[in-house]
């Protein structure tokens, strides 16, 4: 999945130059703080009008943000409750987007760093309710506890098909948060796979791996992240890597190569 986070005004020709190269599940988020959705929605156009890719071709996944999140450009009219503002975010990105319909909508995190609160829950029902409308087809959560994916997935009508989370190699790669979604029948998506785990991509077991395979450290990670159970998001801005990354399933690794890695450390 490309992710178009941080990209700013390069949001458009980047997105397109993503979809030019193969990729055809976008990333993006109601945020202005760190994205540019209509800049997106942009490129999408374009790839829509010279034919490049139809809509029915495409997974687009965008979020609904708290105002902690925001910045002053907020999507929605702070002064409504929670759900309103939902609803208003999740139609501004229909807007920036141009469909009628997301393929994922994602919380961008709880509302507070433990448990979940009241406001946590009138947006998920909110989300809820913009799926049981048919206008989004499965519903996910980003950033995100194992505590937090337990009672969601516990109370909620309408369980997350996705958890996004920035994935560390310290943490055996969310291995706790990982299992649990094996276990609902969650798909996990990581991000920051690489600029989070700089360190130990730099150590000899990473770069022995890199080295034996034939194969940049990058495409070993996403290849590696695919054995597990991973979804991985890139966000390059280089085509070369782009088309790379999208090769990463042409190669394999073996059981050790996968097992040292999965238990990477700094060496």
């Amino acid at each position: 999945m490309y992710g178009t986070a941080w990209k700013e005004e390069r949001t458009e020709a980047l997105t397109l130059l993503a979809l030019q190269a193969g990729f055809r599940g976008i990333d993006t988020a109601n945020q202005r703080k760190h994205y540019f959705e209509a800049g997106v929605g942009a490129a999408l156009k374009q790839a829509w009008q010279s034919g490049a890719v139809s809509r029915s071709e495409l997974f687009l996944q965008s979020k609904f943000t708290f105002i902690g999140g925001q910045d002053h450009r907020l999507p929605y009219d702070g002064a409504r409750d929670i759900g309103q503002q939902v609803v208003q975010s999740f139609e501004s990105s229909l807007e920036h987007l141009g469909t009628d319909y997301l393929d994922s909508y994602v919380l961008h995190g709880p509302s507070s760093r433990h448990g979940l609160v009241a406001a946590d829950w009138q947006a998920w029902r909110a989300m809820e309710a913009l799926a049981c409308a048919g206008k989004v087809h499965f519903l996910g959560i980003s950033n995100v506890s194992l505590l937090q994916l337990q009672a969601l997935a516990a109370e909620a009508k309408i369980k997350p098909m996705f958890v996004q989370n920035r994935c560390y190699a310290k943490t055996g790669w969310d291995r706790a948060v990982r299992a649990f979604c094996t276990e609902q029948g969650i798909v996990y998506q990581g991000f920051s796979l690489l600029t989070a785990n700089r360190a130990e991509l730099a150590g000899a077991v990473a770069q022995r791996i890199a080295l034996r395979t034939g194969r940049p450290i990058a495409q070993v990670v996403f290849r590696f992240c695919q054995r597990i159970g991973i979804l991985p998001l890139t966000g390059t801005s280089r085509v070369e890597h782009m088309r790379l990354d999208l090769a990463a399933a042409e190669f394999e690794l073996s059981a050790g190569d996968v097992s040292a890695l999965e238990n990477l450390s700094r060496d």
